[in-house]
């Protein structure tokens, strides 16, 4: 089964083509950062203008690359939410559109399953069920993922995200936008131990997340203390290793609490080096193992998209003739 996915949640479009034979045939993404560093985050009205003008040349771009004609497609999927109204419309018209028009079915993928599905792409991929941490732009949550499409949320954040922390604290420290990357460079300078920044509702039972106050301690400290580049990247020290801190203890209770010794983390945070290197020493120490896409499959990207609408494909589901955009919308909703 041949299947097309479109990816245009936020600001990046992201066009891959799966084979369940041969695996991912080609891929193309284009970023928008640059067209929103000057705002210093996204502007829905840009991005969704920009997917309108990118989503068909890459579409052809990657068809062209596989050799593979529309005929030959066995479905078209594409991210129906949650994201940005605008740009989710851009896909999700345009997915379903072509699905009508090359006679094949046509599904709505949900972007954090795209996500959360991301690691079975690699060669060394896990097996069901498994934990998942999903750390991105808009969303940190824990997943108990029994099967494809059957999936137990067991804590998420309950104001801001990881990453909406990560991008506010590096604007704060004059970084620019996007700040995730730079963040992790700068923290790499600094000092360990000069500042201590809490570890946020890790004293409490329980698996959700609150990043809004150690953003605001960040703020705090930054008027306070930030007057050279090295206290600078102290600071950024310490909020890295809160934010790493935090996401680790909660994997680790959430691994004592199912019993599973095998972890996925994905979405763009998981690409950080220490959240890898934290991980990856406190799932050994546990004696299980854990899993992480490559990092050009982190970000938002069309393979996920592809290999997510694959599954539900294979398993019978089809979307309706119409169409609709989920800018809120649960993952368990999914199941």
């Amino acid at each position: 089964m041949k299947v097309l996915g479109i990816e245009t949640s936020c600001d990046e479009t992201g066009i891959a083509l799966y084979d369940s034979e041969r695996g991912l045939l080609g891929e193309a993404l284009h970023s928008q950062v640059e067209l929103h560093q000057r705002y210093g985050g996204v502007v829905p009205e840009l991005a969704s203008r920009d997917h309108v003008r990118r989503v068909i040349p890459l579409i052809d771009q990657v068809l062209s690359s596989a050799d593979c004609h529309a005929e030959y497609l066995d479905g078209v999927a594409y991210t129906a939410g949650p994201g940005l109204v605008g740009a989710l419309l851009v896909g999700t018209a345009l997915g379903r559109s072509l699905a009508f028009a090359w006679g094949i079915p046509a599904v709505a993928v949900h972007h954090m399953e795209g996500h959360l599905l991301a690691p079975m792409l690699e060669e060394e991929a896990p097996t069901f069920p498994f934990l998942a941490l999903l750390v991105s732009g808009g969303h940190t949550q824990l997943v108990q993922v029994n099967a494809p499409g059957d999936y137990v949320l067991l804590g998420e954040s309950l104001d801001d995200a990881a990453g909406e922390a990560f991008d506010k604290t590096a604007k704060l420290l004059g970084l620019g936008y996007p700040g995730g990357a730079a963040m992790s460079a700068l923290a790499e300078q600094g000092e360990a131990g000069r500042f201590r920044f809490p570890r946020p509702m890790t004293d409490r039972p329980g698996l959700d997340f609150s990043f809004s106050g150690l953003k605001t301690h960040a703020l705090t400290t930054v008027r306070e203390h930030a007057d050279d580049e090295q206290t600078r990247a102290d600071i950024a020290r310490a909020f890295v290793e809160a934010v790493v801190d935090t996401l680790i203890i909660k994997c680790r209770r959430a691994m004592e609490q199912n019993g599973l010794r095998t972890l996925i983390a994905a979405g763009g945070v998981s690409a950080n080096k220490q959240l890898r290197a934290g991980l990856q020493e406190m799932v050994r120490d546990a004696g299980g193992r854990v899993y992480f896409p490559r990092p050009a499959f982190c970000t938002d990207n069309g393979a996920m998209i592809a290999y997510a609408g694959y599954l539900r494909l294979a398993a019978g589901q089809h979307a309706p003739l119409g169409f609709a955009a989920h800018p809120r919308w649960s993952l368990t909703s999914q199941n």
